[in-house]
């Protein structure tokens, strides 16, 4: 049996996923919701999505509260300073936490559209954008189908 994918979603990946109907951040998000991969965000994420939203799009905001209901996403709290020294030199100065979260809550991949912002130890963690993980996860799903892809 295949593991599910272990899935760390920056604010931008989850802003892009509730603004849109379509693209590659609304496939993840639904994804999540049929259980084809484990969704993870943090305490910072969730908040900075939502101050996005009361910004920039207001009407967003219940389905986007519906959505996290609906996914179910693992919640990573805030972490302490000292456990982020280990990967400041990893990313950019405020993506720091982000790169802890993700770290540390075991995901396999941090998906975002600010990959450049990332630079993690070879095998710490797979940065990618949207559309990069729907095509692993399709390449995954069809290896199920058909065995020799």
């Amino acid at each position: 049996m295949i593991a599910k994918p272990s899935v760390f979603l920056d604010a931008d990946a989850l802003l892009a996923g509730v603004a849109s109907r379509t693209g590659a951040s609304r496939l993840i998000l639904r994804m999540s919701e049929l259980g084809l991969i484990q969704s993870i965000i943090s305490t910072q994420v969730r908040e900075e999505t939502e101050r996005n939203l009361r910004e920039k799009l207001p009407q967003a905001l219940p389905a986007y509260r519906a959505l996290l209901r609906q996914l179910n996403p693992i919640m990573v709290p805030d972490l302490p300073a000292g456990k982020m020294q280990i990967y400041e030199d990893q990313a950019d100065h405020d993506d720091v936490p982000i790169l802890t979260a993700a770290v540390l809550a075991g995901a396999q991949f941090l998906v975002t559209f600010n990959v450049k912002h990332y630079y993690p130890h070879h095998g710490a963690i797979e940065v990618l954008r949207p559309g990069e993980l729907v095509t692993r996860v399709r390449k995954q799903l069809a290896g199920l189908v058909n065995p020799e892809l």
